[in-house]
């Protein structure tokens, strides 16, 4: 069963993105790590990358200069994800709630 969430916020200030899932699970991800983890097919490096399973350590590492990890906006598409738009004009992920859900760096 695909996750879903009942609430997403953002906190600027901390530089989180904050998702309460339906299942009652909390999940806060850092933006920077959200843009390093976008799952568009020209960050994944190619089709061929595209599809793999989301982990928690995707969330690591260093922003591709130029880049942004500011947030600039957030669109729900559809039933199944998030499109996160970066102060850069970076747009082309589809952040989907299963992927989303597979990034959360909390423990459990």
């Amino acid at each position: 069963m695909e996750p879903t969430p009942k609430n997403i916020a953002v906190s600027r200030s901390k530089g989180l993105l904050i998702i309460d899932w339906k299942d009652n699970h909390h999940s806060e991800y850092p933006l920077k790590g959200l843009r390093i983890a976008c799952p568009c097919v020209a960050c994944r490096g190619g089709h061929s990358k595209m599809g793999g399973a989301g982990t928690p350590a995707m969330l690591e590492g260093e922003i591709e200069p130029g880049a942004s990890a500011e947030l600039e906006g957030l669109e729900i598409v559809g039933n199944y994800g998030l499109q996160i738009v970066w102060k850069d004009g970076h747009s082309h992920g589809i952040y989907t709630w299963g992927y989303l859900r597979q990034l959360c760096p909390c423990d459990t």
